[in-house]
Protein backbone atom coordinates (compact mmCIF):
# COMPACT_ATOMS: atom_id res chain seq x y z
CA UNK A 1 0.00 0.00 0.00
CA UNK A 2 1.30 3.34 -0.27
CA UNK A 3 0.87 6.20 1.95
CA UNK A 4 -2.44 7.20 1.29
CA UNK A 5 -3.57 3.89 1.34
CA UNK A 6 -3.96 3.48 -2.54
CA UNK A 7 -3.69 -0.52 -3.78
CA UNK A 8 -1.31 0.10 -6.66
CA UNK A 9 -2.15 -0.60 -9.85
CA UNK A 10 -0.32 -3.53 -10.50
CA UNK A 11 -1.07 -5.38 -7.57
CA UNK A 12 -5.22 -4.83 -8.26
CA UNK A 13 -5.81 -2.39 -10.99
CA UNK A 14 -9.97 -2.65 -9.48
CA UNK A 15 -9.70 -2.08 -6.26
CA UNK A 16 -6.90 0.73 -6.95
CA UNK A 17 -9.86 2.35 -9.05
CA UNK A 18 -12.65 2.23 -6.22
CA UNK A 19 -9.57 3.19 -3.68
CA UNK A 20 -8.85 6.56 -6.02
CA UNK A 21 -12.57 7.16 -6.55
CA UNK A 22 -13.43 7.14 -2.82
CA UNK A 23 -10.09 9.07 -1.25
CA UNK A 24 -10.20 11.41 -3.86
CA UNK A 25 -13.67 12.14 -2.91
CA UNK A 26 -15.40 11.55 -6.25
CA UNK A 27 -18.00 9.31 -5.25
CA UNK A 28 -19.73 7.38 -2.39
CA UNK A 29 -22.05 4.00 -2.16
CA UNK A 30 -25.41 4.85 -2.09
CA UNK A 31 -28.08 2.88 0.30
CA UNK A 32 -29.56 1.20 -3.09
CA UNK A 33 -27.73 -0.93 -4.54
CA UNK A 34 -26.11 -0.35 -7.50
CA UNK A 35 -26.34 3.75 -7.24
CA UNK A 36 -24.04 6.29 -6.05
CA UNK A 37 -23.38 9.48 -4.73
CA UNK A 38 -21.66 11.52 -6.62
CA UNK A 39 -20.03 14.42 -4.10
CA UNK A 40 -18.95 17.79 -5.02
CA UNK A 41 -15.58 17.03 -6.56
CA UNK A 42 -16.51 14.89 -8.67
CA UNK A 43 -19.54 16.54 -9.82
CA UNK A 44 -17.27 19.27 -10.69
CA UNK A 45 -15.40 16.62 -12.81
CA UNK A 46 -18.81 15.91 -14.65
CA UNK A 47 -19.53 19.78 -14.88
CA UNK A 48 -16.15 19.82 -16.72
CA UNK A 49 -17.44 17.07 -18.95
CA UNK A 50 -20.51 18.73 -19.88
CA UNK A 51 -20.05 22.32 -20.05
CA UNK A 52 -17.42 20.80 -22.78
CA UNK A 53 -19.93 19.18 -24.55
CA UNK A 54 -22.72 21.35 -24.10
CA UNK A 55 -20.69 24.31 -25.81
CA UNK A 56 -19.34 21.77 -28.95
CA UNK A 57 -23.49 21.10 -29.14
CA UNK A 58 -24.80 24.12 -29.31
CA UNK A 59 -21.59 24.99 -31.70
CA UNK A 60 -23.12 22.56 -33.68
CA UNK A 61 -26.84 23.71 -33.64
CA UNK A 62 -28.26 22.11 -30.96
CA UNK A 63 -30.94 23.14 -28.62
CA UNK A 64 -31.67 21.38 -25.06
CA UNK A 65 -34.73 20.02 -23.59
CA UNK A 66 -35.99 17.79 -21.47
CA UNK A 67 -38.36 14.98 -21.23
CA UNK A 68 -40.12 12.94 -18.56
CA UNK A 69 -38.65 10.17 -16.39
CA UNK A 70 -41.76 8.14 -16.70
CA UNK A 71 -42.48 6.77 -20.08
CA UNK A 72 -45.34 4.85 -20.85
CA UNK A 73 -44.44 0.96 -21.07
CA UNK A 74 -46.39 0.55 -24.45
CA UNK A 75 -44.07 3.25 -25.61
CA UNK A 76 -41.20 1.02 -25.74
CA UNK A 77 -43.31 -2.46 -27.38
CA UNK A 78 -43.51 -0.29 -30.58
CA UNK A 79 -40.07 -1.27 -31.77
CA UNK A 80 -39.68 -4.64 -31.20
CA UNK A 81 -35.90 -4.69 -31.43
CA UNK A 82 -35.48 -2.03 -29.06
CA UNK A 83 -37.91 -3.46 -26.42
CA UNK A 84 -36.28 -6.75 -26.73
CA UNK A 85 -33.03 -5.06 -26.17
CA UNK A 86 -33.67 -3.35 -23.15
CA UNK A 87 -36.02 -5.64 -21.84
CA UNK A 88 -34.03 -7.03 -18.75
CA UNK A 89 -32.60 -3.60 -18.04
CA UNK A 90 -36.33 -2.16 -17.23
CA UNK A 91 -37.28 -0.61 -14.21
CA UNK A 92 -41.36 -0.59 -13.72
CA UNK A 93 -43.41 1.62 -11.88
CA UNK A 94 -47.15 -0.30 -11.34
CA UNK A 95 -48.50 1.55 -8.56
CA UNK A 96 -48.69 5.56 -8.33
CA UNK A 97 -50.38 7.46 -5.60
CA UNK A 98 -51.65 4.24 -3.41
CA UNK A 99 -53.38 2.71 -6.84
CA UNK A 100 -52.56 0.27 -9.30
CA UNK A 101 -51.47 2.17 -12.70
CA UNK A 102 -53.88 1.30 -15.71
CA UNK A 103 -50.42 1.07 -17.85
CA UNK A 104 -47.11 0.46 -16.02
CA UNK A 105 -44.61 3.35 -16.45
CA UNK A 106 -41.11 2.25 -17.27
CA UNK A 107 -38.57 4.41 -15.28
CA UNK A 108 -36.18 5.77 -18.67
CA UNK A 109 -33.51 3.67 -19.70
CA UNK A 110 -33.08 6.34 -23.24
CA UNK A 111 -35.71 7.92 -24.17
CA UNK A 112 -35.83 7.36 -28.33
CA UNK A 113 -39.42 6.47 -27.89
CA UNK A 114 -40.77 9.56 -25.68
CA UNK A 115 -39.09 11.80 -27.93
CA UNK A 116 -40.31 10.25 -30.80
CA UNK A 117 -43.48 10.39 -29.48
CA UNK A 118 -43.20 13.66 -29.07
CA UNK A 119 -41.48 14.39 -32.63
CA UNK A 120 -44.50 12.56 -33.78
CA UNK A 121 -46.24 16.04 -33.04
CA UNK A 122 -43.97 18.57 -33.25
CA UNK A 123 -42.83 17.75 -37.55
CA UNK A 124 -45.35 18.49 -39.99
CA UNK A 125 -42.95 19.89 -43.32
CA UNK A 126 -39.71 19.42 -44.44
CA UNK A 127 -39.92 23.19 -43.25
CA UNK A 128 -39.30 21.90 -39.20
CA UNK A 129 -35.97 19.72 -40.33
CA UNK A 130 -33.65 19.50 -39.21
CA UNK A 131 -35.01 19.00 -35.55
CA UNK A 132 -31.75 19.00 -33.07
CA UNK A 133 -32.07 18.14 -29.52
CA UNK A 134 -30.32 17.33 -26.52
CA UNK A 135 -31.21 16.30 -23.05
CA UNK A 136 -29.30 16.19 -20.27
CA UNK A 137 -30.72 13.92 -17.96
CA UNK A 138 -30.45 10.73 -15.38
CA UNK A 139 -31.66 7.53 -16.58
CA UNK A 140 -31.93 3.87 -14.95
CA UNK A 141 -30.66 0.22 -16.26
CA UNK A 142 -31.13 -2.54 -13.74
CA UNK A 143 -27.27 -3.46 -13.65
CA UNK A 144 -26.41 -6.32 -11.83
CA UNK A 145 -22.26 -5.71 -11.60
CA UNK A 146 -22.03 -2.08 -10.53
CA UNK A 147 -18.86 -0.15 -10.44
CA UNK A 148 -18.69 3.76 -9.10
CA UNK A 149 -19.27 5.82 -12.39
CA UNK A 150 -18.18 3.02 -14.53
CA UNK A 151 -21.85 0.93 -14.64
CA UNK A 152 -24.49 1.95 -12.52
CA UNK A 153 -27.90 1.74 -12.27
CA UNK A 154 -29.04 5.06 -12.37
CA UNK A 155 -26.38 7.32 -13.90
CA UNK A 156 -26.08 10.95 -15.63
CA UNK A 157 -25.75 11.53 -19.43
CA UNK A 158 -26.94 13.46 -22.05
CA UNK A 159 -28.59 12.07 -25.45
CA UNK A 160 -29.08 13.57 -28.28
CA UNK A 161 -31.72 13.02 -30.91
CA UNK A 162 -32.63 14.10 -34.22
CA UNK A 163 -34.82 14.00 -37.26
CA UNK A 164 -33.83 14.85 -40.46
CA UNK A 165 -35.44 14.60 -44.33
CA UNK A 166 -33.35 12.39 -45.86
CA UNK A 167 -30.57 8.97 -44.45
CA UNK A 168 -27.62 11.36 -46.18
CA UNK A 169 -28.48 13.82 -43.85
CA UNK A 170 -28.98 11.85 -40.42
CA UNK A 171 -25.96 9.76 -41.80
CA UNK A 172 -23.73 13.34 -41.86
CA UNK A 173 -25.31 14.21 -38.56
CA UNK A 174 -24.19 10.89 -36.85
CA UNK A 175 -20.80 11.16 -38.03
CA UNK A 176 -20.70 14.93 -37.01
CA UNK A 177 -21.50 13.62 -33.08
CA UNK A 178 -18.88 11.15 -33.10
CA UNK A 179 -16.38 14.06 -34.42
CA UNK A 180 -17.55 16.08 -31.58
CA UNK A 181 -17.21 13.35 -29.15
CA UNK A 182 -13.81 12.27 -30.35
CA UNK A 183 -12.93 16.37 -30.40
CA UNK A 184 -13.84 16.31 -26.61
CA UNK A 185 -12.23 13.12 -25.72
CA UNK A 186 -8.88 13.88 -27.09
CA UNK A 187 -8.95 17.71 -26.44
CA UNK A 188 -10.71 18.27 -23.48
CA UNK A 189 -9.97 14.63 -21.34
CA UNK A 190 -6.40 14.34 -23.22
CA UNK A 191 -8.10 10.57 -24.02
CA UNK A 192 -6.83 9.49 -27.65
CA UNK A 193 -9.94 7.41 -28.51
CA UNK A 194 -10.29 5.52 -31.23
CA UNK A 195 -13.75 6.06 -33.46
CA UNK A 196 -15.28 3.97 -35.91
CA UNK A 197 -18.92 1.41 -36.20
CA UNK A 198 -19.93 -1.45 -34.29
CA UNK A 199 -20.03 -4.75 -35.36
CA UNK A 200 -23.96 -6.01 -35.93
CA UNK A 201 -23.85 -7.82 -32.71
CA UNK A 202 -22.53 -5.00 -30.79
CA UNK A 203 -24.93 -2.16 -32.42
CA UNK A 204 -27.84 -0.39 -30.25
CA UNK A 205 -31.29 -1.69 -30.43
CA UNK A 206 -33.26 -0.30 -32.87
CA UNK A 207 -30.33 1.22 -34.79
CA UNK A 208 -29.09 0.89 -38.48
CA UNK A 209 -25.56 1.58 -37.36
CA UNK A 210 -24.03 2.69 -34.33
CA UNK A 211 -20.71 4.34 -33.84
CA UNK A 212 -18.40 4.30 -30.78
CA UNK A 213 -15.36 6.18 -29.24
CA UNK A 214 -13.35 3.51 -27.78
CA UNK A 215 -10.35 4.40 -24.91
CA UNK A 216 -8.03 2.00 -23.60
CA UNK A 217 -7.74 2.28 -19.51
CA UNK A 218 -4.45 1.90 -17.66
CA UNK A 219 -4.92 -2.33 -17.46
CA UNK A 220 -5.32 -2.52 -20.85
CA UNK A 221 -9.47 -2.83 -20.90
CA UNK A 222 -11.56 -1.35 -23.22
CA UNK A 223 -14.50 1.62 -22.33
CA UNK A 224 -16.73 2.43 -24.91
CA UNK A 225 -16.45 6.54 -23.81
CA UNK A 226 -19.42 8.03 -26.23
CA UNK A 227 -22.29 6.30 -29.19
CA UNK A 228 -23.69 7.50 -31.87
CA UNK A 229 -26.14 5.74 -33.85
CA UNK A 230 -28.14 5.81 -37.31
CA UNK A 231 -31.56 4.87 -36.43
CA UNK A 232 -32.46 4.86 -40.26
CA UNK A 233 -36.37 5.06 -40.42
CA UNK A 234 -37.19 2.82 -37.61
CA UNK A 235 -37.96 4.51 -34.89
CA UNK A 236 -40.14 7.33 -37.31
CA UNK A 237 -42.19 4.54 -38.43
CA UNK A 238 -42.63 3.10 -35.30
CA UNK A 239 -44.46 6.65 -34.00
CA UNK A 240 -45.47 7.83 -37.25
CA UNK A 241 -42.77 10.67 -37.42
CA UNK A 242 -43.85 11.82 -40.89
CA UNK A 243 -42.93 15.17 -42.63
CA UNK A 244 -44.29 16.68 -46.47
CA UNK A 245 -41.84 16.81 -48.58
CA UNK A 246 -41.15 20.21 -51.66
CA UNK A 247 -43.57 18.12 -53.40
CA UNK A 248 -46.05 17.56 -51.17
CA UNK A 249 -45.75 14.22 -50.31
CA UNK A 250 -45.71 12.08 -46.78
CA UNK A 251 -42.34 10.71 -45.80
CA UNK A 252 -40.83 9.10 -42.39
CA UNK A 253 -38.30 11.00 -41.22
CA UNK A 254 -34.90 10.00 -40.51
CA UNK A 255 -33.73 10.17 -36.92
CA UNK A 256 -30.48 9.55 -34.99
CA UNK A 257 -29.67 9.46 -31.20
CA UNK A 258 -26.20 9.53 -29.48
CA UNK A 259 -24.59 9.73 -25.82
CA UNK A 260 -22.13 9.96 -23.22
CA UNK A 261 -22.69 9.83 -19.68
CA UNK A 262 -20.88 9.95 -15.85
CA UNK A 263 -18.82 6.80 -17.44
CA UNK A 264 -16.73 9.58 -19.20
CA UNK A 265 -15.29 10.88 -15.32
CA UNK A 266 -14.15 6.95 -15.26
CA UNK A 267 -12.28 7.20 -18.14
CA UNK A 268 -10.19 10.41 -16.92
CA UNK A 269 -9.65 8.49 -13.72
CA UNK A 270 -8.44 5.36 -15.29
CA UNK A 271 -6.39 6.56 -18.76
CA UNK A 272 -4.69 9.22 -15.97
CA UNK A 273 -4.07 8.28 -12.75
CA UNK A 274 -1.20 6.71 -11.10
CA UNK A 275 -0.59 5.19 -7.68
CA UNK A 276 -0.70 8.31 -6.06
CA UNK A 277 -4.08 8.97 -7.27
CA UNK A 278 -5.89 10.68 -9.84
CA UNK A 279 -3.87 12.92 -12.89
CA UNK A 280 -6.47 14.98 -13.82
CA UNK A 281 -6.16 16.96 -17.60
CA UNK A 282 -5.51 21.09 -16.54
CA UNK A 283 -9.10 21.53 -18.78
CA UNK A 284 -11.08 19.30 -17.04
CA UNK A 285 -9.77 20.29 -13.26
CA UNK A 286 -12.04 21.13 -10.93
CA UNK A 287 -8.68 22.99 -9.21
CA UNK A 288 -5.58 23.66 -11.98
CA UNK A 289 -3.41 24.93 -9.16
CA UNK A 290 -3.08 24.88 -5.25
CA UNK A 291 -1.45 26.76 -3.40
CA UNK A 292 -0.40 25.46 0.13
CA UNK A 293 1.47 28.10 2.23
CA UNK A 294 4.33 27.43 4.10
CA UNK A 295 5.63 29.21 7.36
CA UNK A 296 6.78 27.82 10.83
CA UNK A 297 6.59 31.53 12.95
CA UNK A 298 3.70 33.50 13.27
CA UNK A 299 6.15 36.71 11.87
CA UNK A 300 6.20 34.79 8.90
CA UNK A 301 2.54 34.23 8.43
CA UNK A 302 1.75 37.97 7.62
CA UNK A 303 4.08 38.26 4.50
CA UNK A 304 3.68 34.90 3.04
CA UNK A 305 -0.02 35.15 3.02
CA UNK A 306 0.12 38.28 1.56
CA UNK A 307 2.10 37.25 -1.35
CA UNK A 308 -0.46 34.22 -1.98
CA UNK A 309 -3.68 36.16 -1.73
CA UNK A 310 -1.79 39.05 -4.49
CA UNK A 311 -0.74 35.81 -6.67
CA UNK A 312 -3.92 33.51 -6.31
CA UNK A 313 -5.97 37.19 -7.55
CA UNK A 314 -3.83 37.28 -10.24
CA UNK A 315 -4.30 33.89 -11.58
CA UNK A 316 -7.83 34.51 -11.44
CA UNK A 317 -8.31 37.22 -12.99
CA UNK A 318 -5.99 35.20 -15.84
CA UNK A 319 -8.66 32.98 -15.69
CA UNK A 320 -6.88 29.87 -14.06
CA UNK A 321 -9.38 28.09 -11.44
CA UNK A 322 -7.13 28.59 -7.88
CA UNK A 323 -7.79 26.93 -4.20
CA UNK A 324 -5.81 27.99 -1.60
CA UNK A 325 -5.13 25.62 0.88
CA UNK A 326 -5.09 27.25 4.01
CA UNK A 327 -6.30 25.16 6.65
CA UNK A 328 -4.27 25.17 9.23
CA UNK A 329 -4.02 22.18 11.42
CA UNK A 330 -2.67 19.89 8.93
CA UNK A 331 1.20 19.90 7.64
CA UNK A 332 2.28 20.82 4.48
CA UNK A 333 3.53 17.72 3.09
CA UNK A 334 -0.19 16.04 4.38
CA UNK A 335 -1.24 18.40 1.91
CA UNK A 336 0.83 17.92 -1.51
CA UNK A 337 -0.30 13.97 -0.81
CA UNK A 338 -3.81 14.95 -0.05
CA UNK A 339 -3.70 17.27 -3.61
CA UNK A 340 -1.74 14.48 -5.16
CA UNK A 341 -4.71 12.44 -4.80
CA UNK A 342 -7.36 14.69 -6.35
CA UNK A 343 -5.19 15.06 -9.34
CA UNK A 344 -4.71 19.01 -9.14
CA UNK A 345 -2.02 19.64 -12.53
CA UNK A 346 0.20 22.25 -10.82
CA UNK A 347 0.90 22.48 -7.00
CA UNK A 348 2.39 26.29 -5.94
CA UNK A 349 4.48 26.78 -2.90
CA UNK A 350 5.04 29.67 -0.90
CA UNK A 351 7.21 30.20 1.65
CA UNK A 352 9.76 33.06 3.44
CA UNK A 353 12.20 32.86 1.15
CA UNK A 354 10.14 32.50 -1.78
CA UNK A 355 8.84 36.18 -0.32
CA UNK A 356 12.43 37.19 -0.22
CA UNK A 357 13.39 36.26 -3.64
CA UNK A 358 9.98 37.07 -5.22
CA UNK A 359 9.87 33.37 -6.23
CA UNK A 360 7.13 30.29 -6.38
CA UNK A 361 8.15 27.06 -6.62
CA UNK A 362 5.80 25.05 -8.86
CA UNK A 363 5.17 21.18 -8.96
CA UNK A 364 3.58 19.26 -11.65
CA UNK A 365 1.46 16.30 -11.24
CA UNK A 366 2.13 14.35 -14.46
CA UNK A 367 5.99 14.77 -13.40
CA UNK A 368 7.02 13.02 -10.32
CA UNK A 369 9.65 14.09 -8.02
CA UNK A 370 12.20 16.76 -8.73
CA UNK A 371 11.73 16.64 -11.94
CA UNK A 372 8.55 17.86 -11.53
CA UNK A 373 9.78 20.92 -9.53
CA UNK A 374 10.52 24.38 -10.73
CA UNK A 375 11.31 28.26 -8.95
CA UNK A 376 9.62 30.64 -11.08
CA UNK A 377 9.01 34.34 -11.07
CA UNK A 378 6.67 36.09 -9.54
CA UNK A 379 6.56 38.44 -12.08
CA UNK A 380 4.81 37.21 -15.13
CA UNK A 381 3.63 34.28 -12.70
CA UNK A 382 0.08 34.16 -14.88
CA UNK A 383 1.82 33.81 -18.15
CA UNK A 384 3.59 30.88 -16.81
CA UNK A 385 1.47 28.90 -15.01
CA UNK A 386 -0.92 29.14 -18.17
CA UNK A 387 1.82 27.76 -20.09
CA UNK A 388 2.21 25.08 -17.79
CA UNK A 389 -0.87 24.07 -18.03
CA UNK A 390 -0.93 23.84 -21.93
CA UNK A 391 2.21 21.80 -21.16
CA UNK A 392 0.53 19.11 -19.00
CA UNK A 393 -2.09 18.69 -20.71
CA UNK A 394 -0.21 17.87 -23.77
CA UNK A 395 1.77 15.73 -22.01
CA UNK A 396 -0.94 13.70 -20.30
CA UNK A 397 -1.98 13.00 -23.65
CA UNK A 398 1.36 11.82 -24.97
CA UNK A 399 1.19 9.84 -22.16
CA UNK A 400 -2.28 7.86 -22.95
CA UNK A 401 -1.10 7.71 -26.47
CA UNK A 402 2.09 6.16 -26.06
CA UNK A 403 0.40 3.76 -23.19
CA UNK A 404 -2.10 3.10 -26.09
CA UNK A 405 0.00 2.32 -29.11
CA UNK A 406 1.98 0.10 -26.93
CA UNK A 407 -0.63 -2.10 -26.49
CA UNK A 408 -2.07 -2.26 -30.06
CA UNK A 409 -0.97 -5.13 -31.97
CA UNK A 410 -2.36 -5.83 -35.65
CA UNK A 411 -2.29 -9.43 -35.87
CA UNK A 412 -3.14 -11.91 -38.84
CA UNK A 413 -4.07 -15.47 -37.22
CA UNK A 414 -6.78 -16.34 -34.50
CA UNK A 415 -4.23 -17.43 -32.01
CA UNK A 416 -2.00 -14.89 -32.27
CA UNK A 417 -5.83 -12.57 -31.81
CA UNK A 418 -6.46 -14.85 -28.79
CA UNK A 419 -2.94 -14.81 -27.43
CA UNK A 420 -3.30 -10.74 -27.34
CA UNK A 421 -6.70 -10.53 -25.87
CA UNK A 422 -6.28 -12.80 -22.95
CA UNK A 423 -2.87 -10.78 -22.51
CA UNK A 424 -5.19 -7.74 -21.64
CA UNK A 425 -4.03 -5.66 -25.19
CA UNK A 426 -6.07 -4.75 -28.16
CA UNK A 427 -5.92 -6.83 -31.05
CA UNK A 428 -6.25 -5.62 -34.77
CA UNK A 429 -7.75 -8.14 -36.99
CA UNK A 430 -9.66 -8.74 -40.08
CA UNK A 431 -12.99 -9.31 -39.21
CA UNK A 432 -15.98 -10.55 -41.41
CA UNK A 433 -18.13 -9.08 -38.60
CA UNK A 434 -20.64 -12.54 -38.70
CA UNK A 435 -22.01 -13.20 -35.30
CA UNK A 436 -20.35 -16.55 -34.95
CA UNK A 437 -16.69 -15.26 -35.49
CA UNK A 438 -17.84 -12.59 -32.46
CA UNK A 439 -19.67 -15.33 -30.45
CA UNK A 440 -16.37 -17.47 -31.07
CA UNK A 441 -13.70 -15.15 -29.99
CA UNK A 442 -15.86 -14.24 -26.58
CA UNK A 443 -16.45 -17.76 -25.65
CA UNK A 444 -12.52 -18.50 -26.17
CA UNK A 445 -11.14 -15.18 -24.49
CA UNK A 446 -14.27 -13.14 -22.44
CA UNK A 447 -13.11 -10.48 -25.16
CA UNK A 448 -15.17 -9.21 -28.19
CA UNK A 449 -15.30 -6.53 -30.93
CA UNK A 450 -14.81 -3.06 -29.99
CA UNK A 451 -15.34 -1.49 -33.52
CA UNK A 452 -14.34 -1.00 -36.66
CA UNK A 453 -11.91 1.63 -36.34
CA UNK A 454 -12.72 4.74 -39.21
CA UNK A 455 -9.27 5.19 -39.99
CA UNK A 456 -8.22 1.64 -41.39
CA UNK A 457 -4.85 0.92 -41.01
CA UNK A 458 -5.10 -0.42 -44.92
CA UNK A 459 -7.08 1.73 -46.90
CA UNK A 460 -8.73 -0.04 -50.12
CA UNK A 461 -7.39 -3.11 -49.05
CA UNK A 462 -9.35 -6.85 -48.19
CA UNK A 463 -8.48 -9.55 -45.97
CA UNK A 464 -9.19 -12.64 -44.56
CA UNK A 465 -11.16 -13.06 -41.45
CA UNK A 466 -8.74 -13.81 -38.84
CA UNK A 467 -11.53 -16.00 -36.86
CA UNK A 468 -13.54 -17.73 -39.81
CA UNK A 469 -10.89 -17.05 -43.15
CA UNK A 470 -14.01 -15.74 -44.68
CA UNK A 471 -13.53 -12.49 -46.54
CA UNK A 472 -12.93 -9.36 -45.13
CA UNK A 473 -13.37 -5.88 -45.83
CA UNK A 474 -12.43 -4.09 -42.87
CA UNK A 475 -9.91 -4.82 -39.83
CA UNK A 476 -11.62 -4.51 -36.12
CA UNK A 477 -10.30 -4.12 -32.84
CA UNK A 478 -10.56 -6.21 -30.46
CA UNK A 479 -10.44 -6.40 -26.38
CA UNK A 480 -11.87 -7.17 -23.06
CA UNK A 481 -13.51 -4.27 -21.60
CA UNK A 482 -15.90 -2.69 -18.91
Amino acid sequence: MSQQGVTPQSEDFSRWYTDVVQKADLADYSPVRGCMIIKPYGYELWEGVKGGLDRRFKETGHQNAYFPLFIPESFLKKEAEHVEGFAPELAVVTIGGGKVLEEPLVVRPTSETIIGWAFQKWIQSHRDLPLLINQWANVVRWELRTRLFLRTMEFLWQEGHTAHATHEDSRAETMQMLDVYTDFAVNDAAIPVIPGRKSNQERFAGALFSYSIEAMMRDGKALQAGTSHDLGQNFARAFDIQFTDENNELQHCWTTSWGVSTRMVGAIVMTHGDDQGLRLPPKMAPIQVVVVPIFRKEEEQGPVMEAVTRLAADLRAAGVRVHVDTRDTLSPGFKFNDWEMRGVPLRMEVGPKDVANNTVALARRDVPGKAGKSFVAQEGLAATVITLLDEIQASLLQQATEFRDSHLHEVSSYDDLVSVVRGDEWALAWFCGGADCEAKVKEDTSANSRNFPTHQPHPGETGKCAICGGDAAEMAYFAKAY
